[in-house]
């Protein structure tokens, strides 16, 4: 699976940004999707993850009831709709695709099947 990320911007606090993350590639709907950032001079972190029908999704706390994840799996893609954006949300969003995404994330391993390049999410104070 090869993954597409966009969608990334310059947003005032408050504000709201949909990304998206396309794929290519016959094994899409069987995969685990996520998204990870990573902040200037930080490690990279976990943030949404959902499961390959879209009926279990997983949030890191602190994006709970701001974030939500979607995928449509007839047009290989993943969404990140986040709202109430912080400066702390500040960062490259990645997007993911492994058949066992959340064990990995739990494992604390940085390797995926497939791994998107990043969209920048800038977002002022």
């Amino acid at each position: 699976v090869q993954l597409q990320a966009s969608g990334g911007g310059l947003v005032q606090a408050g504000g709201s940004l949909r990304l998206s993350c396309a794929a290519s590639g016959r094994t899409f709907s069987t995969y685990y999707m996520g998204w990870l950032r990573q902040a200037p001079g930080k490690a990279r972190d976990f943030v949404a993850a959902i499961s390959w029908n879209g009926e279990t999704t997983y949030y890191e706390d602190s994006v709970k009831g701001r974030f939500t994840i979607s995928r449509d799996n007839a047009k290989n893609t993943v969404y990140l709709e986040m709202s109430n954006l912080k400066p702390e949300d500040t960062a490259v969003y990645h997007c993911a695709a492994d058949p066992n995404l959340i064990e990995r994330v739990v494992a604390g391993e940085e390797a995926f099947a497939s791994w998107g390049q990043g969209t920048l999410v800038t977002v002022s104070s």
